[in-house]
Order: C-alpha cells, then structure tokens, then sequence
C-alpha cells in the first residue's frame, strides 16, 4: 500500500540558525597566495588567529571560527550560497518493515530552480506523535545495501534519511550540471555542493512532525565522510556530525600520513578527484608545509557539538594514523568551550568498508550524547602512539 499525502509546491524558507553561509564581498577576507604563505612543519596551531594573537578565552572563539571557515572556504571547498526556499513539490510514504516504519519519499525544488531532488527517509511507526532523534546519510538511503542500516535505526528508534548527492552534483568534473549552472557566481567544489545538499535535506527535515529537529546527526563514508564533514562544520543545526573512514580533505591530517595513506598530491591530481576541491587545494602539492590549516581545523569547527570519527586500522588509504592525529589537535578546542567528551574516535579492525558494528556504534555515541546512556562499548582508544 502506498499512502499519498502532501504534494503541489509546499514551499518553506529555511531559517537556518547557526547555519554559516559564504560571502565573497571583496577585502572581507585577505588570503595569501601559496608562494607568500609561511612553510610550517608542525600542526598549525588553531588557537592562534590570522594576525598572530593567541586565542585566550572562550569569547574569542567565535571569531576564530569564523576566520577558519573563510580559510576553508578560500583554499579547500569554496564558497556555497546561502540557504533558498525549498519547494516540496510530492511527497509519499509506503509502510515497510512489516509496518514498524514508513518509507518517505520527497522531491524538492530550491527557489525558482529548475533542479529536482529526491529525498527520502525511514520512520519508526511504533509511537505516534513521538519526535524522533534522526541521522541523515549524505547520499541516497534507498536500495538493498542499505536496508540493514535502514532496520538497525528503526530497531534503535531513530529515523534515517538522506538524499540523492548525484542529483545535487554529478561525481565528476563538469560542471555544467546539477548546482553548478544555477549559482554560477560561487566556486563551490563537488564536496561543498554535496554539503550544500545535506544542509538542504535537514531543511526539509524540519518540516516533518516526526523529526526532533534538536537531535539529528550527519554521516557518510568515504567521499560521502567528507562531505558529511563540511556539512557539519559550517550548519550548527547538526548536533551530532560523524564522518566515517573519510580520509584526504576529510578527518585525515595532510601533514601527518601513515604507511600507504592518500597524499594532498593523490587526491587532487587531474587524474583522480581534484574537483571535489576548490582548484586551490592542488596548488598545495609537494608544499603541504604551506597549508595555512590542517584538518584538526576542520573539527574544531564542530566544537562544542558532538563529532565522532569511525575508522578501520586496515584502511591505510583513509590515513587512521592521520585521522587519530587531528582527533587529537582538536580536542583543546573542545576542552576550552566546555564540552571535553564531544570529541571522539573510534577504531575498529579491518578496511574500508561499513559494517553493521560501524551503525552500532554511532548510535551509541549518539545515544549517549543526545539522551546520556552510557554505551557498552569503549571510544577514545588510541592504537597510535
């Protein structure tokens, strides 16, 4: 049976408290071209503003953070526009999973774009009127591979959701469709428009009854980990962010690499995914010294809210070493916004892959951040030295 319920150009303009947007206005931000910029061995140090005074107290981090956030944007991702009005335009539900769940299906327009974009997610139907705590995946959640992570969330009383990223930008390096054409002034990168999208799915998220917009987490794996990274970092809304074996330009350090990790060179050479970047990030290359960040900046953005990295010890492409080692040069942003146990890591054996233990424990640690049960399982156990 399928259920019909909503459709015909339901139209909200998104508030997005917390949600930071990008402005290019010209001498808001002064970056240094590559060959101007300091060489520096070490981890930068977050808590050290552009124009060299130290970040003393909690009342200043405010406006670090916003300068890490125009880093980011003018070397890593770009810049993205601001949040539109969002068009529901049908909306449908199919009971699944015996009736313990509702299968919802959206498509969505922004503004007066020509773009479609479907959205999806899985609702427990146990109690009704209940608001439930919700993790969005930044790609689509529909198909056999995902239905075991679909269950697993219903199971534990979660609403899972997410949406097609293909549709928001091809994985590839045209850019004349999905997003692209229709925002042409800004120099968003694959990954910041795929962020783009997930910001935009927890927009429609808001709409619906069932969503407890105080509790809803971001995560993907790999490319999809990253993306969930950049998504998190700049959209306060996301009270839990969780990138998974994300690797290059995602939880993974540039500077620190262990055996066989993917290099700065790798990830944006022509050959493989330099347009997930913005064209800066390449010029980087063989001068990773040069970088005025790491990716330890990338985290302490989502400080004091709840950030959990998944990592596999076997998947050496992803940088576990790297990815331990930024978990680490966040965590005194954490400590000095009050919020020690928001940070956390968790390594479990074998590659790169998802498992089901991987779902487990995110919902754990989401568990024990948005409602205090203690999990069973241990996080913050560190294999590096």
């Amino acid at each position: 049976m399928r259920l019909f319920y909503a459709s015909a150009f339901i139209c909200i303009v998104a508030a997005a408290p917390g949600c930071a947007t990008s402005s290019q206005g010209p001498g808001e931000n002064v970056m240094l071209e590559v060959s101007e910029l300091p060489a520096i061995k070490e981890l930068p140090d977050v808590f050290r503003f552009m124009d060299g005074r130290p970040v003393k107290t909690k009342a200043d981090w405010p406006r670090r953070r916003a300068e890490i956030i125009a880093m980011l944007e003018h070397y890593e991702y770009g810049h993205m526009p601001p949040a539109p009005k969002l068009c529901v335009i049908e909306e449908s539900a199919t009971p699944v999973f015996d009736g313990k769940a509702l299968d919802v299906r959206a498509t969505v327009a922004f503004d007066d774009k020509p773009l479609r974009v479907h959205m999806g997610l899985f609702i427990p139907t146990g109690a009704p009127g209940k608001k439930y705590p919700t993790v969005i995946e930044t790609g689509s959640v529909w198909g056999e591979k995902m239905q075991d992570a679909a269950w697993r969330m219903i199971e534990r009383g979660y609403i899972f959701a997410g949406y097609d990223r293909h549709e928001i930008d091809k994985d590839d390096a045209d850019r004349s469709d999905g997003v692209h054409p229709l925002y042409p002034e800004y120099d968003w990168a694959t990954l910041a428009a795929w962020a783009w999208g997930a910001q935009r799915t927890l927009d429609y998220l808001l709409t619906r009854p069932e969503v407890d917009g105080a509790h809803v987490a971001v995560t993907g794996h790999s490319r999809g980990g990253k993306t969930a990274l950049w998504a998190g970092a700049l959209d306060e809304r996301f009270a839990l962010v969780a990138p998974h074996a994300s690797g290059a330009g995602g939880a993974g350090c540039f500077r620190i690499m262990g055996p066989r990790a993917e290099s700065l060179e790798a990830i944006t050479s022509p050959k493989r995914f330099h347009y997930w970047f913005h064209p800066r990030l390449a010029t980087f290359a063989n001068q990773v010294d040069r970088l005025p960040f790491d990716q330890h900046f990338l985290k302490a953005l989502v400080a004091p809210r709840a950030l959990l990295s998944v990592e596999g010890l076997a998947d050496h492409w992803a940088n576990p070493l790297g990815t331990q080692r930024t978990y680490q040069a966040a965590q005194p942003v954490f400590d000095l916004l009050g919020a020690p146990e928001n940070n956390a890591i968790f390594f479990r054996e074998g590659g790169h892959d998802v498992t089901l233990d991987d779902w487990d424990a995110l919902l754990d640690f989401a568990d024990k951040c948005f409602f205090g049960k203690e999990p069973a399982r241990r996080f913050n156990v560190l294999p590096f030295p």
